[in-house]
């Protein structure tokens, strides 16, 4: 149903184009990517769900059409209107039978799980110990011996003159 009415706001936008017939073809491009990408099996967070998302495009549509009333034809500003009504429709449907981020039961996989993000991983050397998991010690710190200058040496924050230049 949310196809069928993304569908038809995209044909209300044949004819004149406006940055509002721009706006309605974006929106409906949007639902329709994003019921594929939910047919396809894809699984990812959507705030409030797809019911909400796909019923406030709706509303968006409406709105669109409403401020484009004037100035497009009476069969775009049917289908435009047809096309914003359907899919808040179908979006309070969906919405009503499925709460927010519950993934329906037939989707593969079962319910998703919460994805928390890992820190990147460093590229791995050729030549690399092949189990990535084990755990290694730290290097020891390098040796160090602060200078000692021999007897009779004196130290200059100066780079050192040259002989030549000081006749």
């Amino acid at each position: 149903m949310a196809a069928a009415g993304a569908l038809l706001l995209i044909l209300s936008t044949l004819g004149s184009f406006s940055f509002v017939e721009a706006g309605q073809l974006v929106l409906a491009l949007g639902v329709l990517a994003l019921l594929f990408a939910r047919a396809e099996g894809a699984r990812f967070h959507l705030p409030f769900g797809d019911g909400i998302v796909i019923a406030g495009a709706g509303i968006w549509a409406g709105a669109l059409i409403l401020a484009g009333l004037l100035d497009r034809g009476i069969g775009q500003n049917i289908f435009g209107a047809a096309g914003a009504a359907i899919l808040f429709l179908a979006g309070g449907r969906e919405r009503a039978k499925r709460p927010a981020d519950d993934v329906p039961p037939e989707a593969p996989g079962g319910t998703p799980p919460m994805r928390r993000r890992s820190p990147p991983r460093p590229p791995r050397r050729p030549g690399a110990a092949a189990h990535a998991d084990a755990t290694t010690e730290p290097l020891p710190p390098p040796e160090f011996k602060p200078y000692e200058p021999e007897e009779g040496e004196q130290l200059h924050l100066a780079p050192a003159e040259r002989e030549d230049e000081q006749a």
